[in-house]
């Protein structure tokens, strides 16, 4: 499944627990809080994939916003000096 631009593969890591796993299909590398990863594991246990593909877009989203505050700090930054 895809995902604003994100490919989201969900597992079953045990009976009845549904995880999920996000990267960038491209696979570059997703940069959090300064961190290059090339694929996110979503930790919570869910009861079925269709909860745990919702907590991955949910993770998504607010992904987003934590990428580009961390691009724009070192923007203002160089503008500043």
């Amino acid at each position: 499944m895809n995902y604003e631009g994100f490919a989201i593969e969900c597992y079953q890591a045990g009976k009845g627990l549904w995880h999920a796993r996000l990267w960038r299909p491209d696979r570059t590398p997703m940069i959090v809080g300064g961190v290059a990863f090339s694929a996110i594991e979503i930790g919570f246990a869910w009861p079925d994939p269709e909860s745990a593909a919702a907590d991955a877009r949910n993770q998504i989203d607010r992904l987003r916003l934590t990428r580009y505050a961390a691009l724009a700090q070192p923007q203002q930054e160089l503008s500043a000096a």
